[in-house]
C-alpha cells in the first residue's frame, strides 16, 4: 500500500517516540515490576496516542482509522504491552461512547479518557459468558432514576486502575441471548464495586487484568450509553474497532519478531557460516515476511473500510484480525526457533514477544468466533 505524507508522519511520529521511549531498560522494568511507568503514560497522552481518531473537539487527533492502525504497529513492533494502553481508550474505552454517547457524557467522559487523564474499562465477558456474550448474566433492575446492577466480569483489561468501566448488563430479563442487554458507564469508585485480584498472565505484563464485581450498585439513569435493551449492538460494533486494533498490533509485533530474526540470523554463524545463509532458514524468513506483508494489508483494508462506512467493514476486521493474531503467533514461534536456545531465554526479545502476542488470538474474539463471523457473513 502506498501510504500518504500525512499517514508517512504518523508513522515516523509513533516510530520515533518508541524508540526513543520504549527502552530496553524500561521493558525490562515493566515486565520486572508488572508496573507500567505512569511518566511513560503521560508522554503518550501528550503526544496524542490516546485519541488517535478521537475528534478534536472532544480532545483527540481527529485522525482516521488508518492512523490509528499505523500508530498501534509501530508502537508494537517495540512493545506489545504499551499497545494494549494505546488501543483501549481509542477502542474498547472510547468506542462504545463514540457510538452511542450524549453530548453531556462526551464532554464528561470521552474527552479525559483522549487526552489520558481518566482511563475506561470495557466490561463484557463473564465467567459463563465469553465467546457468547449474548449469556451475559449481570443485571439492571430499574428502581426510579436509577438502576441497579448486580454481576460478575471477568478478564477486564485494566480494571483494577480503571476509573470508569462501560458495563453490559441484562435490563430486559423477559429477552433470550443478546436481547434485553444494556450499556452503562460505572463510577469504580461507586459503593458495591470492588475488583478481583490481578491475574497473574502468561504475558502482556504491565497492564493489569481483573474480575469487576457489582454487588446492588446504583448507577443514576443518566449514565445508560445508547437506548435501554440495545447495547449488545453497541458492544459488537465496538468490537469491530477493537478487532482492527488488535491485527493492526499484532503486525506490529510479528514485524519486531522478523525484525529480531533477521539480525540474528545474519549474525549468528554454524558450520562456518552465517544461518542466514542455510537454506532451511532463509526459507522461514521469506514465509515470515510475506505472510507479514499480507496481514499488513488486510489490516490496512479493514481500516479504510471503517472508515469509509462500508458495509463490508466488519467482515474485514474480523478477516484482518483472524489473519494478523495466527500469523503473529507463527512468526513469533518461528523467531524464536531461529535464535535455537537463545529464543528460549528471557535476555532474549524474542521470548517476551513469543508470550506476549499468544493472547491475541483470544481477546476481542476468538480466531474461531472470527471464523464463524466471516463464514456466517459471506454464506447468509
Amino acid at each position: 500500500m502506498i501510504f500518504s505524507e500525512k499517514h508517512e508522519l504518523i508513522r515516523k511520529l509513533a516510530r520515533d517516540f518508541a524508540e526513543k521511549e520504549l527502552t530496553s531498560d524500561i521493558l525490562d522494568d515493566i515486565e520486572e515490576t508488572g508496573e507500567y511507568p505512569p511518566e511513560l503514560l503521560a508522554k503518550m497522552g501528550k503526544a496524542g496516542f490516546f485519541g488517535v481518531k478521537t475528534p478534536k473537539e472532544y480532545g483527540g487527533q481527529g485522525s482516521d482509522y488508518l492512523s490509528y492502525a499505523i500508530v498501534l504497529e509501530e508502537l508494537g513492533r517495540v512493545s506489545a504491552v504499551t499497545d494494549i494502553w494505546v488501543s483501549a481508550p481509542n477502542s474498547l474505552g472510547g468506542g462504545p461512547l463514540m457510538l452511542a454517547g450524549t453530548e453531556e457524557q462526551l464532554q464528561k467522559y470521552l474527552r479525559p479518557i483522549a487526552t489520558g487523564e481518566k482511563i475506561m474499562a470495557f466490561a463484557l465477558t463473564e465467567p459463563g459468558a465469553g465467546s457468547d456474550a449474548g449469556g451475559t448474566a449481570t443485571t439492571a433492575v430499574k428502581d426510579g432514576d436509577y438502576y441497579v446492577l448486580n454481576g460478575r466480569k471477568t478478564f477486564i483489561t485494566t480494571a483494577p486502575v480503571a476509573d470508569w468501566s462501560i458495563v453490559y448488563a441484562k435490563t430486559d430479563l423477559t429477552q433470550r441471548g443478546s436481547r434485553g442487554i444494556s450499556a452503562f458507564i460505572v463510577d469504580m469508585k461507586l459503593p458495591g464495586v470492588s475488583c478481583g485480584k490481578a491475574e497473574h498472565k502468561m504475558g502482556i505484563i504491565g497492564c493489569p487484568t481483573s474480575d469487576i464485581i457489582l454487588e446492588d450498585v446504583k448507577i443514576h439513569k443518566s449514565d445508560l450509553l445508547g437506548e435501554e435493551n440495545r447495547g449488545f449492538q453497541n458492544a459488537m460494533k465496538t468490537l469491530d474497532i477493537g478487532r482492527i486494533g488488535v491485527a493492526a498490533m499484532s503486525v506490529g509485533v510479528a514485524q519486531g519478531a522478523l525484525d529480531e530474526a533477521i539480525k540474528y540470523a545474519k549474525e549468528r554463524k554454524q558450520f562456518g557460516r552465517r544461518i542466514a545463509d542455510f537454506q532451511a532458514i532463509s526459507f522461514m524468513i521469506a514465509d515470515m515476511a510475506t505472510k507479514l506483508q499480507a496481514a499488513k494489508e488486510l489490516v490496512y483494508r479493514a481500516a479504510q473500510l471503517k472508515e469509509a462506512g462500508s458495509a463490508e467493514a466488519g467482515t474485514a476486521a474480523s478477516m484482518a484480525k483472524y489473519y494478523a493474531t495466527e500469523a503473529c503467533n507463527e512468526i513469533a514461534g518461528k523467531a524464536v526457533q531461529i535464535h535455537g536456545g537463545y529464543g528460549y531465554i528471557k535476555e532474549y526479545k524474542v521470548e517476551r514477544i513469543y508470550r506476549d502476542c499468544r493472547v491475541f488470538t483470544i481477546f476481542e474474539g476468538t480466531s474461531q468466533i472470527q471464523q464463524m463471523v466471516i463464514a456466517g457473513n459471506i454464506l447468509k
